[in-house]
């Protein structure tokens, strides 16, 4: 059986032929957990939106995509469908951009539930309850019938991981899922993830710019320098010895930020 996620040599250009990226290669399937991590720009957040199908207009992609065994690269939209949600399932970094405004929460996670898992009437109500509950939501009944505007910034990301997991996919996507929240709730919503997938036994593909978030999040690392695959590799093995000097700068700069909140501790405890 193929993995659930199968990368082989992706290459993005914008419309003027610039690249964007330039030969990235990976795969995930259940039980794995891979991060790609990079600075702005590196073009991790478009080899996510390539393995969805949703690159924007304008810019151009080859090499393969292939998600359940389905090639997503000139892929008709029908054929996207029934990988979305079944087979990967994305949580984005602002919900309110995933979620539609003038639909109620309980509505948007009923919509893919009717369409993977053909649920309808009582049965399609009470998955949606459980789907609420597994984002950690009180009160499911409240969310379920609240517009994506009349909850907070941290409800609103559990409505979207809630979506994510009520078809239960093989992978779930995860990109940069914390950077909008504030510290305690991102510490929540990453503590949300790790339980989904452990429970579930899903994948992950986990996108961020924050090297510690990743490195307690995945098992396997990918590092993105303008577009191109710099080092990948075990991500303690990758974070206890960097090879390429970009890999460095970034550990380099995380233990600096951590050295420098160590010592603010401090100082505030005396």
């Amino acid at each position: 059986m193929t993995s659930a996620i199968e990368v082989t040599d992706l290459r993005i250009t914008s419309a003027d032929g610039t690249p964007l990226v330039d030969g990235v290669s990976f795969s995930v399937d259940v039980g794995d957990r891979l991060g790609i991590v990079g600075e702005s720009g590196s073009g991790k957040s478009l080899t996510a939106l390539a393995v969805m199908g949703l690159l924007p207009t304008g810019l151009t992609a080859s090499g393969s995509v292939r998600v359940g065994g389905v090639e997503v690269l000139g892929a008709r939209e029908r054929s996207l469908r029934e990988v979305r949600g079944a087979v990967v399932a994305p949580v984005f970094q602002e919900p309110m951009t995933a979620l539609d405004p003038l639909m109620r929460a309980g509505d948007q996670i009923a919509e893919p539930l009717r369409r993977h898992r053909g649920l309808r009437g009582e049965a399609l109500r009470a998955a949606v309850r459980e789907a609420i509950a597994d984002g950690a939501l009180a009160d499911p009944d409240r969310v379920a019938g609240s517009f994506p505007w009349e909850l907070s910034g941290g409800q609103r990301q559990r409505v979207a991981i809630a979506m994510a997991l009520a078809c239960r996919p093989r992978v779930l996507i995860a990109d940069e899922p914390t950077t909008a929240l504030d510290v305690t709730v991102q510490a929540q919503v990453l503590d949300l993830l790790d339980r989904a997938v452990t429970e579930r036994g899903m994948g992950l593909l986990f996108i961020s710019h924050d090297l510690p978030v990743v490195a307690r999040t995945v098992d396997h690392v990918l590092v993105l320098e303008h577009g191109r695959a710099v080092e990948q590799g075990p991500v303690r093995d990758v974070i206890a010895a960097p090879t390429h000097p970009y890999t460095q700068r970034l550990v380099g700069s995380a233990r600096a930020l951590q050295d420098a909140l160590d010592a603010g501790r401090r100082g505030g405890a005396r």
